[in-house]
């Protein structure tokens, strides 16, 4: 039997996801290709540290991390990223209905 080897032990899917569609997200390191980004050598840069993009997509993997597509302004790449690998650009408040605030 083989060992799959995870980040961690922890079960995203047991949240909803921390990104919505179109929230505007920034890159926490650079992204090489790793085979599964079709017409790019493996090793390519598909983004670097700092580049700011937008959720087009929420997927998930392993039945255990989402994995958020987010389109790259700068290169019109669309790369999936897994949460520890982005962080929000504006916080996200939540509004609650029936509030008078």
């Amino acid at each position: 039997m083989t060992n799959i080897s995870r980040d961690s032990d922890v079960v995203e899917l047991n949240n909803p996801p921390l990104y919505n569609y179109g929230q505007r997200v920034r890159a926490r390191r650079t992204v090489r290709n790793d085979g599964t980004f079709m017409g790019k050598e493996i090793g390519e840069i598909l983004c670097n540290k700092g580049d700011e993009g937008y959720v087009v997509s929420i997927g998930t993997f392993l039945q255990q991390f989402y994995i958020y597509g987010v389109e790259f302004v700068s290169t019109g790449y669309r790369v999936g990223m897994k949460r520890k690998e982005i962080d929000p650009v504006e916080i996200v408040k939540e509004v609650k209905s029936g509030s008078s605030s």
